[in-house]
């Protein structure tokens, strides 16, 4: 199982080495176990090579590959790009002129959306939630003019009360840490990053 904690490697290691960091299982305390296989993160210019470090849980035994926040679960492309081609189908961007802007497969970009779209409900559902947690007093979320909108307006109020309420971070990491990561995966991993209210 993988876990969605800050990009930079020092703090990482840090927060893992004071038993600061909580298992995604059974909110025990993780602790150091190796690192995960080498992969290559591709930006929208170039890519840069990850190990991710790999923990496991004091409490319920099991082990877990820290990703950083610049990331999805099971993707290699960085989450700028992913959220960059998100942004641009709902502007009413074609699948080829997305692939094409971000030098990427048109199968590549198909498979992100189609991702998404199965998810759209449950997508808006996350982002809605932790909207309100993150700024209880916040306005209702209007819709935008279709569910795919909907989903992607809700990730934006989400992402900035985040913002507001924790300080800046770099463009779309909110989306990989409040979606745990499973933002283009199955609806169950998403319902794990659920909050509670």
């Amino acid at each position: 199982m993988a876990a969605i904690v800050d990009a930079v490697e020092e703090e990482v290691e840090a927060d893992l080495l004071a038993g600061l960091l909580a298992c995604p299982s059974c909110k025990g305390e993780l602790g150091p176990w190796g690192h995960s296989v080498s992969r290559e993160l591709r930006l929208l210019t170039g890519s840069v090579w990850l190990r991710p470090r790999r923990s496991m849980c004091r409490v319920c035994k099991k082990s877990h590959v820290l990703l950083p926040d610049s990331t999805l679960i099971r993707r290699r492309d960085h989450v700028e790009v992913i959220g960059t081609a998100l942004v641009m189908r709902a502007w009413g961007a074609s699948i080829a002129r997305i692939a094409a802007e971000l030098a990427r497969l048109v199968g590549t970009v198909r498979g992100w959306l189609r991702s998404f779209t199965h998810n759209l409900e449950a997508v808006r559902a996350l982002f809605t939630r932790w909207a309100r947690v993150v700024d209880p007093s916040g306005e209702p979320i209007p819709p935008a003019g279709g569910a795919f909108c909907d989903a992607l307006a809700a990730i934006g109020v989400a992402s900035r009360a985040a913002v507001l309420r924790f300080g800046p971070r770099p463009p779309w990491s909110n989306l990989s840490r409040l979606s745990g990561g499973a933002l283009l995966c199955n609806t169950s991993l998403l319902y794990r990053s659920m909050p509670i209210a």
